[in-house]
């Protein structure tokens, strides 16, 4: 593995810690050179699973796109990285439990926004503009609404039961 601070191809494992579902394997590595710590996740690549776009297209499911769009929901959130990390890996388990190789986007799209929801409502609102490509303000307020009326539900139910 080479360094992805200056390109040396002599890092050492430090720590390696298996995911809770036991798909991947974290290993923090340090390189032997200029001593700079990083990340890498080992999991089982899985040629035969593909994803059916909104075109028509079918291309291979690609994790780092998935995390991407995760990371881009939650960037300045209070969102750590391992929590981006497992919700990834909850997508993609949640992917190879099924059935079908062939799954479309949009399935996707769902999984992470049930997920993001739970975890932080403003990335939620983010990542739902852009899976559901809102165009028009009315939208967004609409999908703001929804979340706002689900918290107030939240709030009179835990009232109630005290």
């Amino acid at each position: 593995m080479n360094c992805p601070d200056c390109g040396n191809e002599r890092t050492g494992v430090i720590d390696t810690e298996t995911s809770a579902d036991g798909t991947s394997v974290r290993r923090r590595r340090e390189c032997q050179r200029c001593s700079f710590r990083f990340t890498t996740y080992e999991r089982p690549e899985w040629d035969s699973l593909q994803v059916k776009k909104r075109d028509g297209t079918i291309e291979p499911f690609d994790r780092g796109k998935l995390r991407a769009g995760i990371e881009r929901a939650v960037e300045k959130r209070d969102v750590t990285e391992r929590t981006v990390t497992d919700l990834v890996e909850e997508v993609e388990s949640a992917l190879q439990d099924r059935d079908a190789r062939i799954v479309s986007s949009s399935l996707i799209g769902e999984l992470v926004s049930e997920r993001l929801q739970q975890v932080d409502k403003v990335a939620y609102i983010r990542f739902v503009s852009v899976y559901k490509a809102f165009s028009e303000p009315e939208e967004f307020l609409s999908e703001l609404d929804a979340v706002l009326d689900a918290e107030v539900d939240d709030f009179e139910a835990s009232n109630n039961s005290l």
